[in-house]
């Protein structure tokens, strides 16, 4: 079998301990074609002593890159992306680990659907010391599944994806206008399904860092920028009511965590007039009365692998 050339985008940002550990599982990777890493440094010093060439060693080679498009997580991804020559593309982000057998399974899975461009796989989730297994059911992701849920399962740090698909008439690059970069992913998803159905490797050979090492977990004003964004962007979610009803319910439920009652309690009748099952709208109602805590809901949720 002809293995294509995979370049791997690992954007960082002051986690150097973490990053080692992502470029580390990169490189024990069981992948029989070429394999290349670009970690590109946003908004910090970079670590060029991280580089190496393939001469060393054999290794798998590291090219250590600044950011040189916008600030924050879709630029940093760009400048990786733009910097690469290889025939697919993949995401792993700073604190994620990959199995050692991901990427050589997906690119058979990909190759095995010539009309298909992006494949994802299910992930397992660390929380505290917790790991849960999350899976999406199928071996195909659609836009109507993608429009009724963000399906979380579809992490970044499993994407991979054939390069020509990111050029501007196809897919094109990540978003770089999504606020605070968050939800890029979920853009990046729905542009490509639109497409062609997401090929969907349904086992968790990506291992996924929670909790408060992430750099958006308790960004709430940023949360609700990003989910206006999207249901401008995307059609399909506002036309879909259990889509449309469960994004509501997130932004009543951030509404409600930055204190915002007015806002929430609109969210929330516009969650109940989508889908009056939503229960997100019921935490939101519950953290306006001050039952509870939306940090303290987040948190039960996350050790079950899941989020609001």
């Amino acid at each position: 079998m002809n293995w294509p050339s995979v370049g791997v985008v690992i954007p960082t940002r002051n986690r150097p301990e973490l990053v080692r550990k992502a470029i580390a599982a990169v490189r024990d990777q069981r992948y029989p074609g070429e394999l290349k890493i670009l970690v590109v440094y946003d908004q910090t010093e970079p670590d060029y002593l991280l580089a190496s060439s393939s001469s060393e060693a054999g290794s798998v080679p590291v090219l250590v890159l600044t950011n040189w498009r916008t600030s924050g997580l879709a630029g940093a991804r760009n400048t990786g992306i733009l910097a690469l020559d290889t025939e697919f593309v993949a995401f792993c982000d700073d604190d994620d680990q990959w199995k050692p057998d991901k990427l050589r399974r997906q690119v058979a899975a990909l190759l095995a659907e010539p009309d298909s461009e992006f494949a994802t796989c299910a992930i397992e989730v660390d929380f505290e010391g917790r790991t849960t297994a999350r899976l999406a059911g199928g071996s195909r992701v659609t836009i109507d599944q993608l429009a009724r849920s963000r399906m979380s399962m579809l992490h970044s740090s499993s994407f991979l994806i054939r390069r020509s698909a990111l050029a501007p008439d196809a897919v094109g690059l990540v978003a770089e206008d999504a606020p605070g970069s968050q939800n890029e992913d979920w853009d990046l998803l729905l542009r490509a399904a639109r497409r062609a159905p997401i090929v969907h490797l349904d086992e968790p050979l990506v291992r996924v860092l929670w909790g408060r090492s992430s750099h958006y977990a308790y960004e709430y004003a940023t949360k609700i920028s990003s989910l206006r964004w999207m249901m401008q962007r995307h059609p399909e979610i506002s036309g879909c009511r259990p889509g449309a009803a469960r994004v509501y319910g997130q932004l009543a439920c951030w509404s409600a965590a930055t204190g915002n009652r007015s806002q929430a309690w609109q969210f929330s009748k516009e969650a109940v007039r989508a889908n009056w099952r939503e229960p997100r709208t019921a935490i939101a109602l519950a953290a306006m009365t001050g039952a509870v805590k939306v940090e303290n809901v987040l948190s039960a949720l996350h050790k079950r692998g899941r989020g609001i």
